[in-house]
């Protein structure tokens, strides 16, 4: 029969160990935080969600040597993986993951949009390097909390990217996202039932998707857009391409030294 002593020491244990993993998700949540506040710079230090500003370049992006520093295990984590994800593309099991947090209204989404991300697709989506989750991050108002639930529906019906990239179009965010310009989009990007679109769009599903996605990125002290975690690694504001091809480059380049199976996949098959 064990004693009571040993019965306390082990509880004692976890205890310890439960305080030790809030601590990393605590440390990590700051640092991804920090690295969005130091982007925006913004006047007022109060940051809340209904202020929050587009990130502009800032020293919170920089890439270190050493591959492993500034990663958060924690971070990485965050990464679903999820086979049939359809705001994902890249194969679930990729060894690089890049979680972006952004809104269709804002301007620096926009240009890693168009200029950037359309690269890294080409570069490592298309090889099997890179997966790129898509997190709705609407901070702008109404209208950015519509185009993201409809930009959802579109991706109910496998047209999430074109969606994306039709809102995403120079001077598409000048035209608003009402709901008739919404039905635009849908209809540029190919979304074969429109009536489905608009209920979709409308829907419960939609709404909790995109609050899903609003929890995890205000859990982790986001207050600007765009903001991105490269295999546990975050970056804050639309930076130059070299600032991602040499994160991924590194990540992938950590994720080859694990033991097989250590990337965290958890599902296999291709999305795309």
């Amino acid at each position: 029969m064990p004693s009571n002593n040993s019965s306390n020491s082990s509880s004692n244990n976890n205890k310890k160990r439960n305080v030790l993993i809030g601590a990393g998700v605590a440390l990590a949540a700051a640092a991804l935080g920090l690295a969005s506040y130091s982007a925006t710079k913004p006047a007022d230090t109060t940051i809340r969600p209904t202020e929050a500003k587009e990130t502009a370049k800032g020293p919170a992006a920089e890439v270190e040597t050493d591959p492993q520093s500034g990663v958060y295990p924690e971070l990485e984590k965050l990464a679903r993986r999820e086979a049939g994800d359809k705001l994902a593309q890249g194969r679930p099991d990729a060894p690089v993951v890049m979680v972006e947090y952004a809104d269709f209204k804002c301007g620096f989404c926009g240009k890693f949009a168009r200029d950037t991300e359309p690269e890294l697709v080409k570069k490592y989506v298309d090889n099997g390097t890179l997966r790129i989750e898509w997190r709705n991050f609407p901070i702008f108002g109404e209208e950015s909390a519509a185009v993201a639930r409809a930009s959802w529906a579109a991706g109910q019906q496998g047209r999430f990217w074109q969606f994306h990239s039709a809102a995403y179009a120079k001077g598409a965010k000048e035209k608003g996202f009402a709901a008739d310009r919404l039905a635009e989009l849908a209809k540029e990007a190919g979304v074969p039932d429109l009536a489905k679109f608009t209920a979709d769009a409308n829907g419960e599903a939609a709404k909790a998707s995109v609050q899903k996605d609003q929890t995890e990125g205000y859990s982790l002290n986001i207050n600007a857009t765009p903001a991105f975690l490269i295999n546990g690694r975050p970056i804050a504001g639309a930076m130059p391409d070299d600032v991602f091809v040499d994160a991924i480059e590194k990540a992938a380049k950590t994720a080859k030294s694990r033991p097989a199976g250590g990337t965290g996949a958890k599902n296999q098959g291709g999305d795309k």
